[in-house]
């Protein structure tokens, strides 16, 4: 006998350690969901099942995707915040010229 958990885990693929999957295993597995979904096939049960998933999929890329933009948005302030050294402000191109 199988539990719901179970049964969740064998139609998604699931293995249920989801805080630890990268970005890009999690928007494989969303793609894998979605085409799962699109196909048909499968029961309601199944196909709910397919949709939490995804929903969750969904989530775990989306927070791998702000902590993204972030980290960039942090590094694209970083240069104006550099000080007065010189060392990230204006006036490093022009080294580079000569």
């Amino acid at each position: 006998m199988t539990s719901k958990t179970d049964e969740t885990a064998d139609s998604t693929g699931a293995t249920g350690a989801t805080d630890t999957l990268g970005y890009e295993q999690a928007r494989d597995e969303l793609i894998e969901v979605v085409r799962r979904l699109e196909t048909g096939g499968t029961t309601l049960e199944e196909s709910l099942a397919l949709w939490e998933r995804g929903e969750e999929l969904a989530k775990i890329c989306r927070r791998w995707l702000d902590g993204a933009r972030a980290r960039l948005d942090a590094a694209l302030a970083g240069p104006e915040l550099g000080g007065e050294d010189g060392e990230h402000g204006e006036g490093t191109h022009a080294d580079l010229d000569s």
